[in-house]
Order: C-alpha cells, then structure tokens, then sequence
C-alpha cells in the first residue's frame, strides 16, 4: 500500500467491508422471508386439505343429487306430469353446483400451486426476472 494515501485505501476497505455486511444482512432476510412463506404455505396447506377435502365431497354429492333431481324433471316434463319450467329449474340447480364443484376444485389447485411457488416452483412470473 502507498504510504501517502491519506487513508484512502483504508477508508475503501471500510466501505467495501460495509457493502458485504449490507449484501449479507440482505441475503439473511431473503432467506428469512422464504423460509416464513414456506412455513405459512404448509400451515395453510395442512389446514385446508381436510376441509377442501370436506367440501369437495360434499360438493361432489350435491352435484350427483341435482344430477338425479334434473333427470327426473325431465321424465316427469316428457311425461306431461310437469311443466318444462321445473326441468329449466332443476338444470338450474345442476349448473350451480357443478359449479361449486369447480370453485372448490379451483381453491385445492390455487393451494398447491401456492405452495408450489413459494417451496421454489421454478417459474417467473410475466415481466419479471
């Protein structure tokens, strides 16, 4: 090192030896928040298995009902027993809950692909690098 540099090289040192304690202190917290996203999409994860399992049955069975509940309006309509406006109702009804169906199958995809992400998916999103 020189010897008339004014503590130049010793203040350079400093200020080098500060940005690495910076890019460390900032690393820590990188890992720090995706072991706390980690850790919050497990919990949720676990949590919600069972009632997105609860509910997708549940679901699964109100479909299958106003499945039979329809077809039987139908029989009913084509053998002048009913209006045509109850068969309308009924196939109402099996839209409704076929989607439902799809909302709770949608909520357990939405989970895994969460957990996915942030256990480190391997994806970016669009117009981010």
């Amino acid at each position: 090192m020189p010897i008339f540099d004014a503590g130049r090289n010793r203040a350079r040192v400093r200020v080098t030896e500060v940005d690495r304690d910076l890019a460390l202190a900032s690393y820590e917290r990188a890992i720090q928040v995706a072991f706390r996203e980690v850790a919050d999409a497990l919990a949720e994860r676990r949590a919600t298995v069972e009632q997105l399992g609860e509910r997708l049955a549940a679901q699964q069975a109100l479909v299958e009902a106003t499945s039979d509940s329809y077809r039987l309006s139908e029989a009913r309509s084509r053998n002048g027993v009913d209006s045509y406006l109850a068969v309308l109702d009924s196939q109402r009804s099996l839209f409704s809950a076929e989607q439902g169906l799809i909302g709770v199958r949608l909520s357990r995809l939405a989970s895994l692909a969460t957990l996915y992400r942030v256990l480190g998916g391997g994806w970016a999103e669009p117009g981010r690098s």
